[in-house]
């Protein structure tokens, strides 16, 4: 009886430590959790590694049969066929759009499980040395963003539901590839967010060692404690060295693995809010009289909100993440500008070098710059 109790607690116990945030795995855990339930998380984790389940992967990949099959059936009886038809000329260009996108997303996702195992192990060892303390930042964060778009996902859905009438197998997909999409839109915002703490966490211990190099400005003189000195930096700055080329190798795998699914965003927000707009367009002149009668004013109007603050929470992070790998090159001209011996100044140059991410340059090919 008291053993029975004992396991009973500890595991009341284990489930609690999951849900505080201290750790890459505990922080990910509800978005691993989303992931196996829509069967696109084929993984396991034992020991703080990340391996293929067969049972998981087998389960993968028939929803993603299914799911491709009943993609090219839909999109057929939507643009040659025309047994699906939704009647407003806005919501078909959208819902077409919308289909072959994220169905393109649902397939490249089980496509590049393998690389995407070995990116999330990746993330995983360069986060190791983050404190407790910025993991449970990052979960406000991150957790308060999911929640707003989730919701704001839910009331989309329901709009549209509400409006068309399809059949039930056609909700349930619409469904599930919306929430795939939704779960690699936050995976990746959730990795862009760590390594843009790991890049702070190195910022944060260059800036450390600025504070012997100024109190003992005035032995700068004394050669031996020059040359001790120097020796320390070129130690700390080796292993600095060392995170920083395996966050910035972590940051171009990210780069890699999530291409063509942040094509596939960009393409859905911009599709989304066009349509959107030309709907209202077209409709303005009675735009404040039916706003409140008719549901698909509300369903477009809740769609840009949503499409907006999806793409500009992916661009916040991905340029504070830029801003925060090019800051480090400004600490290292800093803090090491008036040292001169050569070995300390070579690490300092390979510091000052960085990845960024890739969300940047997809927006600067596509957007008109001056």
């Amino acid at each position: 009886m008291y053993n029975l109790s004992t396991k009973f607690h500890g595991k009341i116990l284990h489930k609690w430590r999951v849900l505080q945030v201290t750790d890459f795995q505990s922080l990910m855990y509800p978005c691993f959790i989303f992931c196996y339930i829509l069967g696109i998380f084929p993984y396991k984790i034992n020991a703080l590694t990340f391996k293929i389940s067969k049972p998981r992967c087998m389960l993968s990949t028939v929803v993603i049969c299914v799911t491709s099959v009943y993609s090219f059936i839909l999109l057929y009886d939507i643009i040659i066929s025309e047994k699906v038809t939704f009647g407003n000329l806005s919501w078909i260009s959208s819902g077409t759009c919308y289909y072959i996108f994220t169905s393109f997303i649902t397939i490249v996702t089980y496509i590049l499980s393998g690389p995407r195992m070995r990116l999330l192990q990746a993330i995983m060892d360069v986060s190791s040395k983050l404190p407790s303390k910025t993991y449970r930042k990052l979960s406000r964060l991150i957790y308060t963003k999911d929640i707003i778009s989730f919701f704001l996902l839910i009331v989309i859905t329901v709009l549209c539901f509400d409006k068309l009438n399809i059949s039930l197998t056609l909700k349930l997909f619409t469904i599930y590839i919306s929430l795939v999409e939704f779960q690699m839109n936050m995976l990746y915002f959730n990795c862009v967010c760590i390594l843009k703490a790991c890049f702070k966490r190195i910022n944060d211990d260059l800036a450390n060692l600025r504070e012997p190099v100024v109190k003992n400005a005035p032995h700068l003189f004394n050669r031996i404690y020059h040359k001790q000195r120097n020796l320390f930096l070129l130690m700390e700055l080796k292993a600095l060295k060392k995170q920083h080329l395996m966050i910035s190798d972590t940051v171009q795998m990210l780069n890699l693995v999530f291409s063509l699914q942040l094509l596939a965003f960009i393409a859905i927000n911009f599709c989304d809010i066009t349509f959107s707009l030309y709907f209202y367009a077209s409709k303005w002149p009675g735009f404040t009289n039916e706003l409140q009668e008719d549901l698909w004013y509300s369903y477009f109007l809740a769609l840009i909100i949503y499409q907006s603050l999806k793409m500009s929470s992916i661009i916040w992070a991905c340029e504070t993440g830029k801003n925060q790998a090019l800051e480090i090159g400004t600490t290292v001209h800093v803090v090491f500008n008036s040292i001169s011996d050569e070995d300390v100044k070579n690490e300092q140059r390979v510091l000052m070098w960085t990845r960024h991410f890739s969300l940047h340059r997809l927006l600067v090919t596509l957007l008109p710059t001056y």
